[in-house]
């Protein structure tokens, strides 16, 4: 019988077959070396398993192929999945990580918005990190993060960091893996908002990022008629410090270009390492007037055939920066765009129109473009785009850029479908492209000396709906792990239930592994925010705290400082202390108690609340509020945290712990008192 006839007929095996073999599987379940039943015992249970779930298959009208996707994801209690993906959050300003194939959520990381279950934005130390993100004094408590980067090793996922960049208001953050906490914000002194970022170098000396919106540079005033001559482009180099865990601004740089709009970025590997490529849209220039009887900036900026891909030479630009050849603009290191041009520091390619994604294939010879109105992707070589440099560039745009040869630069076009968006890769040679208006996945081969006969379209694959980016496992390193690929649809339509207007996102799991025919496995509503973007880490590569670190007497660790916080106490060393109207608190909790329990200061007092959770066992975090006064902390086992506050308010205020972490949690409480002033 041929192959495809053998998959015809396991395609068509009956419910009730299917189910008998999985009960005698699930029969023989060791435990220590030893099997749960003896036979004859094994033997009824295979027919009580059977019977229910075929009653089940049946009732929900099941088909093989659902049963096989289930079990594929299904993730019995205390096992551990084989991946997490970390997850932009959109509008929601966090990052979430989720397991695959489980595809349940394990946790959100609390960036650019205040969470009051991780007391994120409430403690004195976090609300520091927040502010690394204000603008011009003014607090920003919302964000829109975008694309999430994890730190790398020769071109492979370390699990040590990840960053994230916030298109709304031009910022990128630092996430320490070790606690899966937030240690920095920066703010780009130069843009407001971004788009081109967060993507890293291949070992993580810098993160990419560049601006969306061109504006004067530096948060300058012009008006749009001037739009040519004051209005630029902005990509950026921040340069990351691993030992501290901390992006350096001082050290970090930016490369001045043309005001054409920039989308998507990668950093070269491999053969193209040193090398950083960003797309760019609406090199007309396009800057809209509706109102003015104008055509609107989406049709005034889609009038060529082609846009501009960067290609950028960071290796040279930063020893440009050390040749002092910057200049400081709002005290950040700026190369001008006539010394980028001259120290050949910048390059054009044409592309097709309004591209999304340029993805690095794992041995950085090619550069994938996909321009969402054109139904292929284009392949350029690292190799001809280097030789098409060094023969020299015959056309300029109007900046004076050299713009190179398309043909020159091109290695191939394959067409796939309509929107193509953003491209990965697998262990296998094949890539996958999402493809929006398609509402589809494609997979395809990727050619080039090893394989010759590659640069063909495989097979599509419909999601629902209308796909953004895609995540595979390890799908945009030097060594991508394959096996699963996650689709960030943006529609979810007739998916869930009805929950009103807003829907959620839909994040669909598709079985991508060797030998199979690419397949969706389940749909994860995401209800919170808009996911734009993700990468997928193999678990055993994260090596995450349980408890932060205590050594002797040195007690309580400061989780953003990195180090044993001055106020760390151990049980017996708490102490209030008065000095004119400020009162200081040094306290504890552990299970079932908060010391101290009573603390009364006057009316006007300035109250600075030292908490420590002296406690070490795994997953003993206790939470303190205080009704009132707006204050939610989160204190992870051996953490200290401070609360600075004004009692401005006479009266009595309860305080208690909000993690339930024994059976005498709801008695861990104390009363603040605020006595009224004569």
């Amino acid at each position: 019988m041929s192959k495809d006839g053998n998959e015809a007929v396991q395609g068509g095996m009956n419910r009730r077959k299917l189910i008998g073999g999985l009960g005698a599987a699930a029969a023989a379940v060791p435990v220590g070396g030893a099997l749960l039943m003896n036979r004859s015992q094994q033997a009824s249970a295979q027919g009580d398993l059977s019977e229910a779930a075929n009653a089940i298959i049946s009732e929900r009208q099941l088909t093989p192929d659902d049963v096989t996707a289930a079990l594929e994801t299904f993730m019995p209690a205390g096992t551990m999945d084989e991946f997490l993906m970390f997850s932009s959050s959109g509008h929601a300003g966090q990052v979430f990580v989720i397991g695959v194939p489980s595809m349940r959520v394990y946790r959100t990381i609390a960036v650019y918005t205040p969470e009051p279950w991780q007391g994120y934005g409430f403690s004195d130390e976090t609300k520091a990190v927040l502010a690394g993100g204000n603008i011009n004094g003014k607090s920003i408590t919302h964000g829109d993060t975008h694309h999430v980067a994890l730190s790398e090793t020769d071109g492979v996922y370390d699990g040590q960091f990840a960053f994230i960049n916030e298109k709304t208001h031009g910022r990128m953050a630092v996430i320490d893996l070790k606690d899966f906490n937030t240690k920095q914000i920066v703010k780009n002194p130069l843009l407001v908002s971004e788009h081109g970022g967060a993507f890293v170098t291949p070992n993580t000396e810098y993160i990419l990022e560049a601006d969306q919106y061109p504006t004067p540079l530096g948060w300058e005033y012009a008006p749009l008629s001037e739009y040519k001559e004051k209005y630029r482009g902005l990509v950026v180099l921040w340069k990351f410090d691993r030992e501290a865990g901390r992006i350096v601004p001082e050290q970090s740089f930016g490369i001045e270009t043309p005001p054409y709009a920039h989308d998507l970025a990668d950093a070269g590997k491999g053969a193209s390492a040193g090398w950083a490529f960003w797309n760019s849209f609406n090199t007309e220039m396009a800057t809209g007037g509706v109102m003015d009887g104008n055509p609107p900036l989406e049709i005034g900026a889609s009038q060529r055939d082609m846009d501009y891909l960067h290609v950028i030479n960071y290796q040279r630009a930063a020893e440009v920066v050390a040749e002092g050849k910057a200049e400081q603009m709002n005290g950040f290191n700026v190369i001008r765009m006539d010394v980028a041009v001259a120290e050949g520091l910048m390059y054009l390619v044409p592309e097709p129109k309004s591209p999304h994604g340029v993805d690095i294939t794992p041995n950085g010879e090619f550069m994938v473009i996909s321009g969402k109105l054109d139904p292929h992707v284009t392949i350029f070589s690292f190799a001809k785009i280097q030789a098409a440099i060094a023969a020299g560039a015959t056309e300029f745009d109007d900046y004076g850029v050299p713009i190179l040869d398309f043909q020159s630069c091109l290695e191939t076009q394959i067409e796939l479908g309509l929107g193509p968006l953003h491209t990965q890769f697998d262990d296998k040679g094949f890539a996958y492209t999402s493809l929006f208006l398609d509402s589809a996945v494609a997979r395809w081969s990727v050619g080039g000396a090893d394989n010759p006969d590659g640069w063909q379209l495989i097979e599509k694959v419909p999601v629902h709906y209308n796909v953004g980016h895609i995540a595979v496992a390890g799908g945009d390193t030097a060594q991508p792990d394959g096996k699963f690929l996650v689709a960030l649809n943006k529609w979810s339509v007739d998916r869930f239930p009805p929950v009103g207007p807003l829907l959620p996102q839909n994040l669909q799991l598709l079985d991508i592994r060797e030998g199979k025919t690419m397949r969706p496995l389940t749909d994860m509503p995401m209800g919170m925010g808009e996911p734009h973007y993700a990468q997928i880490i193999r678990t055993d590569k994260i090596d995450a705290w349980f408890a932060y670190p205590q050594d002797g007497d040195k007690v309580g660790w400061d989780a953003i400082a990195g180090d044993f916080h001055p106020h760390g106490v151990q049980a017996g060393q708490e102490k209030v202390e008065r000095d004119g109207t400020t009162v200081t608190v040094t306290g504890t909790v552990w299970r079932s108690r908060i010391t101290p329990d009573i603390l009364e200061v006057n009316e006007g007092d300035t109250v600075v609340w030292h908490i420590t959770n002296i406690e070490m066992a795994k997953d003993t975090t206790h939470g303190f509020v205080l009704g009132g006064q707006d204050i939610s902390l989160s204190l992870e086992p051996g953490e200290t945290e401070t609360v600075t506050f004004v009692a401005d308010t006479p009266g009595v205020y309860p305080y208690y712990c909000t993690e339930f972490c024994s059976a005498l949690h709801i008695e861990m409480a104390g009363y603040f008192l605020v006595k009224p002033a004569e």
